[in-house]
């Protein structure tokens, strides 16, 4: 007798204008800019809170903001505007943002993850966007072949059913381009970068501990070295050297990118398979703790510390890509190429972590630009993508995945997807100069 897979619980269902899927940074911009137009728009999230891999990876820097400068000489300059300044506001209010922190030649802001949820919950109910959180998305509805009009969830409700006119895939993994069978890349020949399980160090005297290493949150190779010389005695399994610790909003507090998760056997994990992404969890979980001891024993004013949190799921930098009708390329990155269809910047380095030490490739006292094209699918319609599964090369992407620029995407596609409904076109016929002028009159200073 064959078995069939049933679920007996009654199916709920909304129609909707625009439906986004995910509520990073690029999901909570699309979707508070599209119902800025006047449409109906619904997120959905899988969590029971907003940020992504902000939030729930615990990342907790807004980086991509300032222009880099070798040795971070002079001020901080923003170059980066928009979506981005209202939720810099938001979060403001609630002291839940540091100033500028030093980081390599730039600077990033480093936040509190509870101030992000809480500032994600205003904004998106101020602009009136319907959020069901708990929502897993399971399935994407398809019309003719490969017209996407909507996506099918998991809640404890029951299984939901949301149609939509136009969807934004904001999953950071190009889910919904995955299950409706359409052209994605992974990573450099399906090997993308490890994933990290970030953390917070409470019960550090922070003054101590600046004091000591200075103000670059990127530690100095006197510890690099430490490191190395731990991690070679046996007393410690420390697989990677070089570390970001971040004084955070918090007193008495730091952020730590310290973790390099392989698997037992020393291979890199990958986050789109699932026993993988387990043992990444279970692995990321256990380095924390051999940090956490190595800190407590050599680390200046981190005696008495000791570990407060984790990210809800391990750090992912990278997984799908979408194919889109263009590509960032690892030459427009590294040479600050302009364009005219440009809908945001970016003057973050190219950023790749594997081996014991993560690579920085800085661009000074410039920016490249990221065409609208990247986020528009070659194939597909009533779909665009949004955040980092941007259509883009393995290392142009290790600089264009980061969260101000995810925060430039969202606002510019909310924008697209307006323009797109309101004047009943499809996806590839959206202008550049459209959306760009609307982004100008928003504040972004493109």
């Amino acid at each position: 007798m064959t078995a069939q897979w049933i679920d007996r619980r009654p199916d709920a269902s909304l129609d909707t204008d625009v439906l986004v899927v995910g509520g990073g940074a690029a999901g909570l911009a699309a979707a508070c800019t599209a119902a800025s137009h006047g449409l109906a728009v619904t997120l959905l999230e899988r969590y029971g809170f907003c940020g992504g891999a902000a939030v729930a990876g615990l990342s907790g820097t807004v980086c991509g903001l300032y222009l880099a400068r070798p040795g971070a000489q002079g001020k901080p300059e923003k170059v980066v505007h928009g979506f981005v300044d209202r939720f810099i506001e938001a979060m403001d209010r609630r002291h839940g943002l540091t100033g500028p922190v030093r980081y390599g030649d730039t600077w990033t802001r480093v936040h509190e993850p509870l101030a992000w949820r809480e500032s994600a919950d205003e904004l998106l109910e101020k602009a009136g966007v319907r959020v069901l959180l708990h929502a897993t998305v399971i399935g994407v509805h398809v019309e003719g072949g490969e017209r996407i009009a909507g996506v099918r969830a998991y809640t404890k409700q029951g299984p939901f059913d949301v149609r939509a006119k136009l969807t934004i895939d904001a999953s950071g993994d190009a889910d919904l381009f995955a299950m409706a069978g359409l052209d994605v890349t992974v990573g450099a020949d399906g090997k993308v970068q490890n994933p990290t399980m970030i953390f917070r160090l409470a019960g550090v005297d922070v003054e101590r501990f600046l004091a000591a290493y200075g103000e670059d949150s990127i530690l100095p190779e006197s510890v690099m070295k430490a490191i190395t010389q731990a991690n070679g005695s046996g007393q410690y399994k420390l697989p990677r050297a070089k570390i970001f610790l971040f004084p955070t909003p918090r007193p008495n507090e730091l952020l730590c990118n310290s973790t390099r998760i392989v698997s037992r056997d020393g291979a890199e994990l990958h986050p789109l398979i699932a026993a993988e992404l387990t043992e990444a969890e279970i692995q990321g979980r256990r380095q924390v703790r051999e940090y956490e001891r190595f800190y407590r024993a050599t680390l200046a004013g981190c005696e008495k510390a000791y570990v407060n949190d984790t990210g809800v799921q391990v750090g992912v930098r990278q997984t799908r890509q979408i194919v889109g009708v263009e590509r960032l390329t690892n030459d427009a990155v590294e040479r600050g190429t302009k364009t005219p269809d440009a809908i945001a910047r970016s003057p973050w380095p190219i950023e790749l972590h594997s081996g014991v030490k993560p690579r920085l490739a800085w661009l000074y006292d410039d920016f490249y630009e990221i065409p609208l094209g990247c986020f528009i699918p070659r194939r597909g319609e009533s779909l665009l993508a949004t955040g980092r599964c941007l259509s883009a090369e393995h290392e142009a992407m290790a600089s264009a995945r980061v969260t101000a620029q995810c925060f430039s995407y969202g606002h510019a596609i909310g924008h697209a997807a307006a323009i797109a409904l309101r004047g009943k076109l499809g996806v590839r016929e959206i202008k550049a100069a459209d959306v760009r002028e609307l982004l100008r009159k928003d504040g972004a200073q493109l």
